[in-house]
């Protein structure tokens, strides 16, 4: 089996909270992000961008999640809410993917977002090639529209996902997978039967 193929039947994610140092270097997290954006993009229209969620960015985001998830539950106990602050902490890097997808007369936008979901999969395969954990996530806070104004998100954007890198604490456990047959038909023309 080829190092592609046996790479692509063993990648995982590992769980943020699961993820400690290092995360990738300079160099490595360009790598990454090269590696998203090479994924079909019908129309050369690049229906996606990036924001990396690094460093002390993470701790001053994370309180914008909290404010706003303290906002939207009265009552809520501190506990949980020092748990929404930590979110982008979890990993050393979190690189949100942002689809913009737009009308076009040619591309319909389904296949602009369908690019997004490419280059967050082509992102957790790159990672996982170079040595690194990595969980493609999105969660309430990528629909909350207080959180996309602090992400930067313009009026027709999304979140495709946040994808969080660094280090596993621990070899991920495998989890359950379709059997093939399951999932896989062969078509057959109605006709002939």
């Amino acid at each position: 089996m080829s190092e592609t193929l046996d790479l692509l039947h063993k990648r995982r994610s590992v769980v943020a909270l699961n993820m400690t140092e290092p995360g990738p270097t300079k160099d490595d997290l360009e790598a990454i992000l090269r590696a998203g954006m090479r994924v079909p993009d019908h129309g050369k229209l690049s229906p996606w961008r990036f924001v990396i969620i690094e460093g002390d960015a993470r701790l001053t985001l994370g309180r914008v999640l909290a404010d706003v998830f303290r906002a939207g539950n009265s009552g809520i106990e501190q506990e949980r809410v020092e748990f929404e602050a930590a979110r982008f902490a979890r990993a050393p890097v979190v690189v949100c993917v942002v689809s913009r997808a737009q009308e076009h007369a040619k591309i319909p936008q389904w296949e602009q977002v369908l690019s997004a979901g490419a280059v967050c999969q082509n992102m957790l395969v790159a990672a996982s090639a170079l040595g690194y954990a990595s969980q493609w996530l999105t969660e309430w806070y990528a629909y909350d529209a207080t959180v996309q104004k602090a992400l930067g998100l313009d009026g027709g954007e999304k979140v495709a996902g946040f994808i969080y890198l660094g280090t596993a604490k621990e070899a991920p456990q495998e989890r359950v997978r379709p059997e093939f047959d399951d999932v896989v038909q062969h078509w057959k023309d109605p006709a002939a039967s």
